[in-house]
C-alpha cells in the first residue's frame, strides 16, 4: 500500500512578511530615485532661472556700453559674464537626459545670439576706444560628426580659466540658427573641418593643443610678463615690510 506524501503546511506568515520586505525594498529604491531625480530638476531648473536672469542682465549691460565713455569700457568688461553663462549651460547640458530637450536648446539659441552680440559690441568699442579684445571664435559639433570637439572644448576652458582676459565664443553647430550660419558663412567653417577656432582673422581647422593656442596669440606672453613683474613686485614689498618689522621687534 502505497503512502501518500506528508505536505508540510504552508506558511503563510513567513510568505506574508517576505513580500512586505521586498515590496519596501523596492519602494524605498522608488523613493530615492525620484527624490534624486527631483532634485537634478530643481537644480537643472535654477540653473535655467538663473541663465534667462543672466541673459537679461547682459543685454542691458550691452545698452549702457553703447553710450559709456571709453575711458570706463577695457577689454574685461562682460567676459566674465559671458564664461559664467557657457558654464551654467555646460552643466545644463551634462546634466539634462534629453540633449534635444526644446528648453535647452532655446537657451542655447539666446546665448549664441548673446555672445554675437557681444562679439559686434567687442568690435566697435575696439575701434572706438582704440583697444584691441583677445577673441577666439570656437565652432563645435556633437561627438559623432567632432569626436575631438569634446577635448577641444577642455582645451580652450583651462585657456580661460587662466586667462580671463580671453573672450572665448562657443558656438554649436547643430542650433538652426540664421544668425549663426552667416557667421561660419563669413568664416567659410564647415561641418567637416570642426572643431575649429578663429583667431583674430586667421581660421585653424582640428584639435590643438593648449600651447598650440598660446602660440598662436602673441598677445598672452606679455600678459604673462605683467603677472610675473608684479608677483616680483609683491614679494619684494612684501620682504621689504618683513625686514622692517624685524627691525622694530
Amino acid at each position: 500500500m502505497n503512502e501518500k506524501p506528508i505536505r508540510n503546511p504552508i506558511d503563510w506568515k513567513t510568505y506574508i512578511i517576505s513580500f512586505f520586505i521586498t515590496a519596501l525594498i523596492f519602494a524605498s529604491a522608488f523613493g530615492v530615485n525620484s527624490l534624486l531625480n527631483g532634485k537634478k530638476t530643481a537644480d537643472i531648473k535654477s540653473v535655467q532661472d538663473q541663465i534667462a536672469l543672466d541673459i537679461l542682465s547682459s543685454e542691458t549691460q550691452f545698452d549702457l556700453l553703447k553710450e559709456a565713455s571709453c575711458k570706463n569700457v577695457d577689454d574685461t568688461i562682460l567676459s566674465q559674464e559671458i564664461n559664467s553663462l557657457a558654464t551654467k549651460l555646460s552643466y545644463m547640458e551634462a546634466n539634462n537626459t534629453g540633449a534635444e530637450n526644446a528648453e535647452l536648446v532655446y537657451l542655447k539659441k539666446y546665448y549664441s545670439l548673446l555672445q554675437i552680440k557681444d562679439y559686434i559690441l567687442m568690435q566697435r568699442l575696439s575701434v572706438k576706444c582704440d583697444f584691441k579684445p583677445i577673441s577666439i571664435l570656437y565652432f563645435y559639433g556633437n561627438k559623432d560628426v567632432c569626436p575631438q570637439c569634446v577635448n577641444m572644448g577642455f582645451v580652450l576652458t583651462e585657456l580661460r580659466q587662466k586667462y580671463p582676459e580671453v573672450r572665448i565664443y562657443s558656438f554649436d553647430t547643430n542650433l538652426q540658427l540664421s544668425a549663426l550660419n552667416t557667421l561660419r558663412s563669413i568664416n567659410k567653417i564647415s561641418e567637416t573641418q570642426l572643431p575649429a577656432v578663429i583667431i583674430g582673422e586667421q581660421a585653424i581647422t582640428g584639435f590643438r593643443t593648449y600651447d598650440d593656442l598660446k602660440k598662436l596669440i602673441p598677445e598672452l606672453e606679455a600678459i604673462d610678463k605683467t603677472r610675473t613683474d608684479l608677483q616680483k613686485a609683491n614679494k619684494s614689498k612684501a620682504t621689504t615690510t618683513k625686514s622692517i618689522l624685524d627691525k622694530i621687534i
